[in-house]
């Protein structure tokens, strides 16, 4: 049986949030090609680590490699306005694959927003009773195409902690600005997202991807 292998991760270019790329050496002077990476933590397509939003919280490289690889399940919300709420409801018709140990990629296809203006501040998002039922439901990992599971607007701070402190503290993977979802044929994948191993880190950006059986 062949398999498709589908990106879902944001290309890194210097100049985008919390990214730079710079030359270090090159071919024409030191016979050789290297650069300089400097990376925000949760820049680009990336996964949190519990301590992000939970002071003494697990690290970036002590997530269990289990939870980052696996079958996971594809939920189409497409249809949500911008700054609209993933909630319960937009859940229920799925609840039968909403199960212990689970992984959920949430299609918003908001990653089409990725190099717009409204990207971050009018992303739709997880709300904190959403945030609580998947807890109750001991899902294993959320991905999203959005830069955050919670809004990013200053009036919404208090969301914006809520929400992360929920699922961080439910043991739930995060892994943000997915993309092209909206390519996966399948209802099922298996996905892969590993972070670098940072001591110590709150987050890393990750490669992820979906792989499907045809």
């Amino acid at each position: 049986m062949s398999k498709r292998f589908v990106d879902l991760t944001l290309t890194l270019r210097h100049g985008m949030r919390g990214v730079a790329i710079e030359p270090h050496t090159r071919i024409d002077s030191e016979g050789y090609n290297t650069t300089n990476l400097h990376l925000y933590s949760h820049a680009g397509t990336h996964m949190d680590a519990p301590l992000h939003f939970l002071a003494g919280g697990n690290t970036i490289d002590n997530w269990p490699l289990d939870q980052l690889v696996g079958p996971a399940q594809v939920i189409d919300l497409s249809s949500i306005e911008p700054n609209g709420l993933h909630t319960v409801a937009d859940l229920l018709p799925h609840a039968d694959k909403v199960t212990p140990g689970c992984r959920l990629l949430l299609r918003s296809d908001w990653s089409l927003h990725a190099d717009m203006p409204d990207y971050r501040p009018d992303m739709p998002r997880i709300s904190a009773e959403l945030a609580r039922w998947l807890v109750e439901r001991q899902v294993a990992l959320v991905g999203v195409e959005t830069p955050s599971v919670a809004s990013l607007r200053p009036e919404n701070k208090a969301e914006l902690t809520e929400v992360h402190q929920t699922l961080l503290g439910g043991d739930i993977v995060i892994v943000e600005c997915l993309t092209n979802l909206r390519e996966l044929r399948k209802p099922v994948v298996e996905f892969v997202a590993l972070p670098l191993k940072v001591d110590g880190g709150d987050g890393s950006p990750v490669r992820a991807i979906a792989i499907e059986e045809e």
